[in-house]
């Protein structure tokens, strides 16, 4: 079990109490009311741990390998799951899954991202890394749902789309804009949750929607900590400095307009309590989509279009040279 750095006193304490219970079926030397105290103490622990994360410690509750992917939550949340191959014009990609669920009994279209969880899946599911074949497999999907009047549900975890030569002799770049072009005007009602690392325009190339959820403890970025640090340190010991400049958490990106709404894990991250998790997702789907499927299509799509219209901030002050600059708003002065 992979044991993250600010885990280890939690599980270090956690085994000891483990083993003085199973000494205790034995040998009785602790009652059940000093069993109970320390019980409590390590909650308390892990309270005051958790509450006390720095923005690199959340990127690794994002990266655990044991962390849900998006295979888990469609398999989890769905009653029904008919997955859909190919994007009818080179291959099918396997970083991106689609297919129609059932839900509850309500039909939607799901498309997620998905890493892989050993080296031989991750080697198939390229490592969560897009190809141009695998945004055009999610794009027909989502006009198959427009033409049947279903919701699209997409579930983003991606450390970026594939920069390799094939990606980019094929049109990684188009592929990704005439995504963002078609999910704009989709006559359809989009629900989008980042489950995981939500990196680049690997990540927003299915990422623009009606409602955007995001888990407590997933990313959403323009590049992730490493590449900016190689960027503006050239120094990897910055990751951590890089991930909390980048204010790409949930509670910076609410603030911000980028998302609508936090959605709770478990305490600790989901890996350490995946059904909590799935229920969580679940109850954020059958919330939002109660709230969308009243409202009118041209409606709909008008919220949307100025939803990420209004998405980045600029302040526009004076120079003492009086030229006028522009930064974004919260930049130093």
């Amino acid at each position: 079990m992979t044991i993250l750095p600010h885990e280890k006193q939690i599980f270090e304490v956690q085994q000891t109490l483990q083993k003085l219970k199973d000494q205790n079926k034995n040998n009785p030397v602790f009652s059940t009311a000093e069993l109970d105290k320390l019980e409590k103490k390590l909650q308390l622990l892990k309270e005051k741990v958790y509450s006390e994360l720095k923005a690199w410690d959340r990127v690794a509750i994002c990266r655990h390998p044991a962390r849900p992917h998006a295979i888990d939550y469609i398999q989890n949340i769905s009653d029904e799951f008919v997955e859909l191959f190919g994007d009818r014009t080179f291959q099918d990609d396997h970083a991106i899954i689609a297919g129609l669920a059932v839900i509850d009994g309500e039909k939607y279209v799901v498309i997620g991202q998905e890493k892989g969880k050993d080296t031989e899946s991750r080697i198939y599911r390229n490592f969560g890394m897009p190809h141009p074949e695998g945004y055009r497999k999610a794009m027909r999907c989502m006009k198959l749902a427009a033409k049947f009047n279903l919701p699209v549900i997409t579930l983003l975890d991606t450390p970026g789309a594939y920069p390799g030569l094939t990606a980019e002799e094929r049109g990684q770049g188009w592929a990704i804009a005439n995504n963002l072009w078609e999910m704009a005007r989709l006559p359809t009602p989009i629900i989008v949750i980042l489950i995981g690392e939500g990196c680049s325009g690997g990540a927003l190339g299915v990422g623009v929607g009606d409602v955007i959820g995001m888990m407590e403890h997933s990313y959403y970025s323009v590049i992730s900590p490493e590449g900016c640090a190689s960027i503006l340190w050239k120094d990897a010991s910055q990751n951590a400095t890089a991930a909390s400049a980048l204010k790409m958490h949930v509670e910076d990106l609410l603030e911000l307009g980028i998302v609508d709404q936090k959605i709770p894990e478990p305490l600790g991250g989901a890996h350490l309590d995946p059904k909590d998790a799935y229920r969580a997702v679940k109850a954020f789907i059958k919330e939002q989509w109660g709230a969308l499927k009243s409202v009118p299509i041209d409606a709909l799509l008008e919220i949307r279009y100025q939803k990420f219209r209004k998405m980045g901030k600029f302040d526009s002050r004076k120079t003492e040279e009086n030229h006028e600059i522009i930064a974004p708003s919260g930049s130093p002065k």
